[in-house]
């Protein structure tokens, strides 16, 4: 019996589409990258607020970075999840 193989890209984002109350910052920019959106800080501090560029198509998914916490909130869950679907990415 073969096991399929399922990559670590493909696991974040079932955990992403199954909107978890636990899905951390770190994996979202994990995942992020293997669509190939790099994280944009502007300016030294640049506080809270994140923009997330895709290098291909400059498509851009902003949100804040969650604090105290690393855990995103479920309304982000779901923006990032639409941006993704929307810019056909997912």
């Amino acid at each position: 019996m073969h096991r399929l193989k399922v990559s670590r890209r493909d696991k974040l984002l079932n955990k992403l589409l199954r909107r978890p109350k636990n899905f951390t910052y770190d994996e979202l920019i994990t995942l992020l990258g293997y669509y190939r959106y790099y994280e944009f800080k502007k300016g030294k501090t640049g506080g809270s607020r994140r923009a997330f560029v895709n290098q291909d198509t400059k498509h851009i998914i902003r949100l804040h970075k969650p604090h105290p916490m690393n855990i995103l909130k479920r309304y982000q869950v779901e923006e990032v999840i639409d941006e993704l679907t929307r810019s056909g990415q997912i």
